[in-house]
């Protein structure tokens, strides 16, 4: 297995099977893994394909395994980022790093393709927050004196 990245939020290691392991640690590690499994299943539900999909996940180890979705590009004109990011948004979910370095272009499907979804929001009215980001909102909501 490769390693891929491994910074303080996450470990990603390529497997010779072309599979994505994410291992997520560090500061809100918990919230960002289920944050991300939950957006992937949204867009997975609404059939967005551009995007990995969920092959196996493991809640205790925060671990997560999905497809690959080719390899990442190195830069992109701000305009063309922008284009790719805004179709995002056209399935529900805004990306909240919508940088370079959560694009890949898959060979495969012959498109870009978008990564790292762990700080994503799910923008579709109505749809019910996952427990621990709603519990983050909560608390952020009760500090900054909202909840008076």
């Amino acid at each position: 297995m490769e390693e891929a990245k491994n910074t303080a939020r996450a470990i990603v290691r390529i497997g010779y099977d072309g599979r994505v392991h994410k291992y997520f640690k560090g500061p809100q590690a918990q919230e960002r893994y289920e944050n991300e499994l939950r957006v992937l299943k949204f867009l997975d539900e609404h059939g967005c394909t551009f995007v990995p999909k969920i092959l196996d996940f493991n809640e205790t180890e925060l671990y997560l395994v999905t497809t690959n979705c080719g390899a990442r590009v190195e830069s992109m004109g701000e305009q063309k980022k922008k284009v790719i990011f805004d179709e995002l948004e056209e399935f529900g979910v805004r990306h909240e790093d919508a940088e370079v370095r959560n694009i890949t272009y898959s060979a495969q499907l012959g498109r870009f393709c978008i990564i790292d979804f762990e700080f994503a929001t799910i923008l579709t009215p109505g749809y019910p927050p996952s427990p621990e980001m709603k519990s983050i909102a909560d608390r952020n909501a009760w500090r900054e004196g909202e909840n008076d």
